[in-house]
């Protein structure tokens, strides 16, 4: 920060009779209201900056400024007394060695702490020892911190589990906010939040409610945004489906079945011929299938987490004969080749019959 001009430096002169003045004109001479006024320089500080209370036209002809903490002239508030003449800094009460008052009598803090917030009071002195006052406001936020999201069950299971997210730590004159997928939250009957936004509870979650899910912290001095956060939601199964969607299939065929379901954790997979257990796997492969091989094929899947079975049935039809859809056997390409063959025949065979006429 740049000051505005040097500091001060102690001397070794009589200062009773201006402070004597002071005390009495804290007494009996109230402060009137002038166009002296104070910025604060930044406005809104981190704890650990440097402050400085910027002192904005002055009057002229002064002997001393003077600093108090709060809101009027109060003794026993009394930080410092800069004399003009010597340039001399008289530490008061609330002195701490921190502060430094300037020619201007502007007034820098260094390192400020939370407990430097609050009003301050120049009280300027004249020359013929009337006075006036300014008043200026300090205020010191805590540099925050990253936050961080906690949650009271990071394993929901989809449809009944309510969600608590909570964004750590609690810090007083914080604002909080949540984000959704890098979106602001929009109001919904799934989510709520609580009175100071610290809180965001989710319900009637769904496997699409994943995340990520991050909380911002803001004062008008910082601001910090956690780290994504990923539910893992718990779900299924789903009723599953048997690939391929043929049914029909000739003797001597390989009979390869595969099933699958959506589910978290993966679903556990087992078959069913006719009602007997086959083996545990998600594929069914049976070479060189017979008549024998016809029959209802069920896929159980399970999920061991949720506790849910689903299944799905799939008839399958096993014949030495054409299957549906051909005829003989044939393709339909095969088909047309015949039909083209025979037109041709018959049209070569006009002309020959006519010459052994």
């Amino acid at each position: 920060m740049e000051h505005p001009s040097a500091p001060a430096h102690r001397g070794h002169f009589p200062w009773q009779g201006l402070l004597l003045a002071v005390s009495l004109t804290t007494f009996w001479n109230q402060p009137t209201a002038a166009q002296l006024t104070i910025e604060s320089v930044p406005t809104n500080a981190v704890q650990g900056q440097d402050v400085l209370l910027l002192v904005h036209h002055p009057p002229g002809d002064l002997a001393a400024y003077v600093w108090y903490k709060g809101a009027r002239v109060d003794p026993n508030q009394h930080i410092a007394l800069y004399a003009i003449g010597q340039q001399e800094i008289i530490p008061g009460p609330l002195y701490s060695g921190r502060e430094t008052i300037y020619s201007n009598g502007s007034l820098l803090f260094q390192n400020v702490t939370q407990e430097n917030t609050g009003y301050y009071t120049l009280q300027v002195i004249k020359a013929n020892f009337q006075t006036e006052v300014g008043l200026g406001h300090l205020q010191v936020y805590l540099e925050l911190t990253k936050p961080n999201i906690t949650c009271n069950n990071s394993n929901p299971v989809e449809h009944e589990d309510p969600v608590v997210l909570t964004c750590e730590p609690e810090t007083q004159n914080t604002t909080y906010r949540w984000l959704i997928n890098n979106q602001s939250l929009l109001d919904s009957a799934w989510l709520k939040l609580s009175l100071d936004n610290r809180t965001l509870t989710l319900f009637n979650i769904t496997r699409n409610d994943t995340g990520p899910y991050e909380c911002e912290t803001w004062n008008p001095g910082s601001a910090r945004r956690s780290d994504p956060f990923y539910l893992n939601i718990l779900y299924g199964p789903d009723a599953p489906t048997i690939s391929p969607a043929d049914s029909y299939y000739q003797q001597g065929a390989n009979l390869s079945l595969s099933c699958h379901a959506a589910s978290n954790p993966p679903a556990q997979y087992s078959w069913l011929i006719n009602g007997r257990p086959q083996q545990s796997t998600q594929e069914l492969f049976i070479p060189n299938i017979t008549a024998n091989d016809s029959g209802s094929y069920t896929c159980l899947v399970h999920n061991s987490v949720t506790g849910l079975n689903r299944a799905t049935v799939k008839t399958i039809t096993v014949s030495d004969a054409p299957t549906p859809g051909n005829s003989a056997g044939l393709s339909a390409g095969v088909i047309d080749s015949i039909v083209v063959g025979v037109l041709a025949g018959v049209t070569l065979a006009a002309p020959l019959h006519f010459l052994y006429i």
